[in-house]
């Protein structure tokens, strides 16, 4: 499941992406909607960057949520992006572009004031 701010505009033109272009995507829930306790989420965490929760344990927040959801893909080409942003430096760098994107997000196309990170 990707968990996902559901208030913010941004963030939600990102998971529509995700469903028209991703061939596989995964169930998709606004973090609004869910008892975060039930699926061992915080508000912090939340509200802070994307959440990819998976079978045996898988969890992945942020950039690496972005990669491996990529690099789980059967298109070769989304693949190989995924591979390449969990890979040091590249996901150093993927990471810091999350953040940077993340904390700007209310001024990205799609974004409003509720996708201001507090």
């Amino acid at each position: 499941m990707l968990v996902y701010d559901g208030d913010c505009g941004f963030c939600r033109r990102c998971v529509e992406f995700g469903r028209r272009h991703l061939p596989l995507m995964p169930r998709v829930s606004a973090w609004q909607e869910l008892d975060l306790a039930d699926h061992g989420l915080t508000l912090d965490e939340v509200t802070r960057s994307v959440q990819l929760l998976g079978p045996h344990g898988l969890r992945a927040s942020g950039a690496r949520a972005v990669a491996v959801l990529l690099a789980l893909q059967p298109r070769p080409w989304w693949r190989a992006a995924g591979l390449v942003m969990m890979a040091p430096p590249v996901s150093w760098a993927a990471e810091a572009v999350y953040r940077l994107i993340a904390r700007y997000r209310h001024r990205l196309p799609g974004g409003t004031g509720a996708c201001a990170i507090g």
